[in-house]
């Protein structure tokens, strides 16, 4: 029996008058989520859950909360966008673990940047979740299990509460188990939510039970089948709403055998996301490329997915006691030489293969009637192929690096024969000029964007970094660009940017401003630039989305709607953020510093420095710092998500991190052999008091004269529950009416010497794979050479922590006493108290490293902060602070309020 083909009852005929206007789903945690029909699929992660991760259960009935949140972290690391969590188990108080890990998660911005997602099947437990979870959460789940009148009181709970909300496909009958019954209960439930519970269709999503296929029982064999034609009816039928599911249900049946649960997962999503599917609970690590799946196994596997076989059960378990423990292995094949010409172009586009790249277009341009057929034709076709699977997630971004750098090669050949022909410009889709802005020194993810677009046949303008805005706008009008991309890195950038789009508006622009960078945000970019601007402003937040923005902006018969429809979400974000800014209160600055942390300062251990002054460290072995890398980052920077060294067995971006990974350690191994780069440090330790509640009083030699410094630091003003502190960083450091002496640190180490000229070199050969590449790395030596240095001053120039001996992995996850958080970032984000740090080591003078005007660090791959050693030191997020601070701020640095607020803006309320 063939029942693969699609249900009669699915009208797609009506779908796109359904799906006219665009409602997306907005999830928050610090930071938005908002998926649109445009959006990959949303990976949710399902580690901290106590049914599904025992490690998470064990730590939980132990209470160790602390702990528990290394596995909510682990999942935002490894790629989840929302985190589902879940409390029940008998042995457990949920409620009260519930609201104490959500509690917990507030105060890690690293986790709490991601939507919560509260599972439970007990309502009690998950509004009491909704009571304390910020940002915009999804509730896990309600159905109609108990009849309408629970479900629609449930349903409007939510709605006040402002979460969104997972719907079940079970009834008072039960489980929906055929498609008929998924349909049934989802119109159903889609008509009461919208209807009685007044609850916006945007914020409904339907889980319609994923259950296992190729159990041997008849009645299990469309189980997979019957979702996804449900799934594709609700999608078509049910406007606006998500899809959602647990994947690893529909492999239960094989496991023990993961290449072959792979291979469902893969090949279930891959019909699954084409009927709608959009969202999902799934294993990063059991999932397989769908491409990548063996023939015989692929063809096996959909026979029982898309149930086209009677005997498909039997068949896939007769292939699966063959495939048990297999392994995939990379192997040099050649046979792609003896393909036809455009189809070894496009392979060595796709592959980034460019060791035959010129002996091609060499007989390409003997084929063409003219040179710049050959970019127009076979190039421009292999370069489609490419944007194709990059935009479908069958490629990642270091590929797409690898194949603009044989792009470049070929033509970089061509271009003598194109001038001798006097040929004439080959057409290009769009002019873009791309520039880190004034004092920003950052530009690696600048440089992918860039790539991205020139494979996609835009002509890009790089003016580099620290562009001064006139400069911006002078070349934009001489060269008649049709889009303008800021980059930035440091916060000041972001002011950067807003009087940029001032500029454009008050000189009569209409070209559009694509806003990115590692501090920018939608929510920055709608509140505080969009505003300036009456054309488009869109931030562009990963390269995977910048094609697909600029395509929308540039094309004539998108780029109005894409234009109108972007300033109506973004003047809706306004709204919604100023009116979400009024919930929250905060103290009066005096109330704050009462509610300080406070430490016992008599009981505290103060160890004296076995070295005070400052040191200097010239020409630094790098080999050492070999050791020392987090790697993580790393693939983050090329938009590979997960964590090192499983990123490297990851079953989604696996082969490719591998890949990347050893071309990276053959660029290091050279860097060290050929000493391509220098590093170089100078740190100081000091006596130090804290005065004044907010102030760091240091005293240091200059000239064999003692001279004094005085650090400001900030302190949060979050009104906050009961019990729990407004920190600041003199916190942690004694007052000087206690009449203890305290000590402190400052630092500043630099891998960058050298980095630009490699930079430029590989650019001159058209290789911006290794320009990237080599900042990256230059990036992580210098983060690495923080770390040694600290580790360093712990146990032998300060000397609190003698015996301390961690591995990597402990110092990466900063299991050591003592913090040296960095100005400009969470704890301290004022970038002013750089100039403080510089003058007390003289930086530029010793070391060579100098501060932009916007106080970013030159060279780029350089890292500076403070070291502080009291064993209850601790990092934190400032927040929100309240202009009765700023004023105090300024009063203290004796500068003006205006230049205040300039540096402190991005953390002041409205």
């Amino acid at each position: 029996m063939n029942s693969s083909t699609t249900n009669p009852d699915i009208d797609d005929t009506s779908s796109e008058e359904i799906k006219k206007e665009i409602r997306p789903l907005r999830l928050s945690g610090l930071e938005p989520l908002v998926i649109t029909p445009d959006s990959l699929f949303v990976n949710v992660g399902e580690r901290t859950n106590v049914a599904g991760s025992k490690k998470f259960l064990r730590l939980i009935k132990d209470e160790k909360f602390e702990e528990a949140l290394t596995v909510a972290r682990d999942q935002v690391d490894g790629g989840a966008q929302i985190i589902d969590i879940n409390m029940d188990d008998g042995l457990i108080e949920g409620k009260e673990a519930m609201v104490k890990f959500l509690n917990l998660i507030v105060a890690e911005p690293d986790i709490a940047r991601v939507p919560i997602m509260i599972d439970s099947s007990k309502w009690e437990i998950i509004e009491a979740g909704l009571q304390v979870v910020q940002g915009k959460c999804v509730v896990n789940s309600i159905s109609l299990k108990e009849g309408e009148e629970e479900f629609l009181e449930h349903a409007k709970k939510i709605k006040r509460y402002g979460a969104a909300v997972i719907v079940m496909a079970f009834d008072e009958v039960g489980q929906a188990d055929n498609y008929e019954r998924r349909i049934e209960i989802a119109k159903r439930s889609y008509e009461l939510l919208t209807q009685k519970a007044g609850l916006p269709p945007e914020d409904i999503i339907f889980d319609l039970n994923i259950f296992p296929v190729g159990t041997g029982m008849e009645e299990h064999r469309r189980n997979a089948i019957d979702f996804i034609e449900a799934t594709k009816w609700v999608r078509a039928n049910l406007p606006h709403v998500s899809l959602s599911g647990g994947v690893s249900n529909v492999s239960f049946s094989f496991r023990g055998n993961n290449p072959v649960r792979e291979a469902m997962h893969s090949v279930f999503l891959y019909h699954a996301i084409k009927a709608g599917m959009n969202m999902g609970i799934v294993n990063p690590a059991l999932l397989d490329v769908y491409d990548n799946i063996p023939k015989d196994l692929l063809e096996h596997v959909e026979d029982v997915i898309l149930d086209r076989r009677d005997d498909a059960t039997e068949r896939l378990l007769s292939l699966a006691d063959n495939v048990v423990g297999t392994t995939r292995e990379n192997k040099v094949d050649l046979s792609w030489r003896e393909k036809p010409l455009q189809d070894r172009i496009t392979h060595a586009l796709v592959k980034g293969i460019d060791a035959y790249i010129i002996e091609d277009i060499a007989q390409a341009r003997q084929e063409a009637q003219k040179p710049i057929e050959v970019i127009e034709g076979p190039l421009m076709i292999g370069m489609n192929v490419v944007g194709d699977l990059f935009g479908s997630g069958k490629m990642f971004l270091p590929q797409v690096v690898k194949s603009a750098r044989v792009m470049k090669k070929a033509v970089a050949y061509l271009l003598p024969f194109i001038e001798a022909g006097k040929t004439g410009p080959r057409q290009q889709a769009g002019r873009i000029l791309m520039a880190t802005v004034k004092g920003d020194v950052h530009d690696i993810g600048k440089n992918i964007v860039s790539v991205v677009l020139g494979c996609n046949n835009y002509e890009i303008i790089d003016l580099g970094v620290m562009v001064p805005p006139e400069k911006i706008i002078e070349t934009a009008k001489e060269k008649n660009v049709d889009a303008i991309g800021l980059s930035g890195l440091i916060t000041p950038s972001l002011d950067e940017m807003v009087y940029l789009a001032k500029e454009m508006e008050r000189q009569n622009f209409s070209v559009p401003l694509l806003i990115g960078g590692a501090t920018t945000s939608k929510a920055h970019t709608a509140v505080k630039i969009d505003p300036q601007y009456k054309n488009a402003v869109v931030h562009v937040n990963d390269a995977s989305r910048a094609v697909t923005v600029v395509g929308d902006l540039l094309k004539e018969n998108t780029r109005r709607k894409y234009m109108d429809d972007l300033k109506v979400e973004y003047d809706t974000f306004r709204n919604n953020f100023k009116k979400r800014s009024k919930v929250k209160s905060f103290l009066p600055i005096s109330e704050a510093r009462e509610n300080k942390f406070k430490i016992d300062w008599d009981t505290t251990n103060i160890t004296r420095p076995n070295k005070l002054g400052i040191q200097v460290i010239e020409d630094f072995d790098l080999k050492i710092l070999e050791d020392y890398i987090d790697w993580s980052p790393f693939f983050r920077s090329w938009d590979l998500h997960g964590k090192y060294p499983a990123i490297l067995e990851d079953e989604v971006v696996g082969e490719q991190a591998t890949i990347l990974f050893k071309d990276a350690r053959a660029l290091l191994k050279r860097i060290l052999e050929e000493k391509l780069l220098k590093a170089k440090a100078v740190f100081g330790l000091f006596s130090a008091n804290t005065v004044n509640d907010d102030d760091i009083e240091i005293k240091f030699e200059e000239d064999s004269e003692e001279k004094t410094m005085l650090f400001r630091t900030l302190r949060q003003q979050l009104d906050k529950h009961k019990g729990k502190p407004n920190f600041a960083l003199s916190d942690f450091v004694a007052p000087k009416k206690s009449g203890i002496q305290d000590y402190m640190g400052a630092f500043c180490v630099s891998t960058g010497f050298g980095t630009a000229e490699l930079a430029k070199k590989f650019e001159a050969d058209h290789d911006d794979y290794n320009s990237i590449m080599i900042k990256a790395l230059a990036d992580r030596l210098a983060e690495a050479f923080a770390e040694y240095l600290h580790k360093k001053i712990r146990r032998e120039d300060w000397g609190y922590a003698p015996e301390e001996n961690l591995s990597n992995e402990e110092l990466i996850k900063e299991t050591y006493k003592g913090i040296r958080p960095a100005p400009g970032y969470p704890a301290c984000p004022d970038h002013l108290e750089k100039l403080s740090i510089w003058e007390v080591l003289k930086v530029k003078e010793r070391i060579g490293v100098e501060l932009t005007e916007s106080l970013a660090m030159w060279p780029a791959a350089s890292v500076s902060g403070y070291y502080f050693a009291n064993p209850e030191a601790k990092y934190f997020g400032l927040g929100k602070i309240k202009e009765d601070q700023v004023k105090d701020f300024a009063e203290r640095k004796g500068i003006s309020f205006k230049k205040a607020e300039k540096w402190l803006n991005p953390n002041i309320a409205d």
